[in-house]
């Protein structure tokens, strides 16, 4: 029988976590759209609240498995240790929502869950799939980082004078463009519960606490109700800070994340939506304006916050290991 307060610490943490999430990585879906004045802040953030809640429930199982009991063995991680991890992760993206900043809650998911088992021992965790996941997050922006730039610099005149050619009125071809950017938007929030629910309940799947049905449930409430109570700062982050964008360019950053985050979702692998969804707002950036926005300070403190994420979580987790 679990005691009273340490199953109010395991929903605290869980909560704490997936309100966080959706406030910084579900946010940054719809970064893009809000940055090109398709929706208001209010739309965006109910949008990502209801589709992350969907993506989670019928699309997340797989990732949460590998967060669960892919790192570690099955039963490594008990109840107090799942509390430390995702309590640790979820200090680690506060941080980055007080400092506007969409880092990767799955690097801070793994990071932690890393950091617990240094604490029992480095033989324990799964070497060759850790190698994987990184290997999928240094990849994953690197392409959309290219397929944005190709379709900012070779298709999008191509697209405009296809539009023109159409001989449609400006008010049709704009509601044709908000149409395709409001479903591309609801694909990349959905794509961000299937990924990131398994940031808020993977350890207490793997503790054996709860399904991973429950836990998909769970953490996609939490995101949702994230999304609504904390995503407009990151919005603003993402949507204007970066660089300017139209609606093409927007839907061209939706779909590509959205496309790269579902493949990684059906293969287990926890991603970071907020950083590919940077990336490829950068590379349309990049094709709009130079290669000079590389050197903005926003996109500074984007690069430094990925790689301090898992550190900070891997070292917070572990401190709190030898603590308790």
């Amino acid at each position: 029988m679990i005691p009273a307060f340490t199953l109010i610490a395991a929903i605290a943490v869980a909560l704490f976590m997936g309100l966080n999430i959706g406030g910084n990585n579900a946010a940054a879906s719809m970064g893009a759209a809000y940055g090109a004045k398709v929706r208001t802040k209010y739309q965006a953030v109910l949008l990502i609240g209801v589709f992350s809640l969907l993506g989670a429930v019928f699309s997340g199982g797989e990732v949460i498995k590998t967060l669960g009991n892919g790192i570690l063995p099955s039963g490594t991680i008990v109840m107090e240790g799942a509390i430390v991890a995702v309590g640790a992760a979820g200090i680690t993206v506060f941080l980055a929502n007080v400092l506007r900043v969409p880092i990767s809650t799955s690097q801070a998911a793994v990071g932690a869950v890393v950091g617990i088992g240094f604490f029992y021992g480095a033989s324990k965790l799964n070497v060759s799939l850790l190698a994987y996941i990184v290997s999928w997050w240094i990849i994953t922006p690197i392409i959309a980082w290219l397929l944005a730039y190709i379709m900012g610099k070779y298709f999008y005149t191509d697209i405009l004078i296809w539009l023109a050619d159409r001989g449609d009125s400006e008010a049709s071809i704009r509601k044709l463009l908000n149409v395709l950017l409001t479903f591309s938007g609801c694909y990349v929030a959905y794509s961000a519960g299937a990924n990131n629910a398994a940031n808020a309940v993977g350890p207490f799947v793997g503790a054996g606490q709860i399904s991973s049905l429950y836990g998909a449930i769970f953490g996609g409430l939490a995101i949702g109700l994230g999304a609504l109570l904390l995503g407009g700062r990151i919005l603003d982050t993402v949507g204007k800070e970066i660089t300017e964008l139209c609606v093409i360019r927007a839907t061209f950053v939706e779909f590509i994340s959205a496309g790269l985050v579902h493949i990684a979702s059906i293969l287990g692998v926890p991603v970071s939506l907020g950083e590919i969804v940077a990336a490829g707002v950068i590379g349309i950036g990049c094709a709009n304006s130079g290669m000079h926005i590389m050197r903005g300070e926003v996109v500074k403190k984007i690069v430094v916050a990925w790689f301090v994420s898992p550190l900070l979580a891997g070292t917070l987790a572990f401190a709190l290991m030898r603590l308790i």
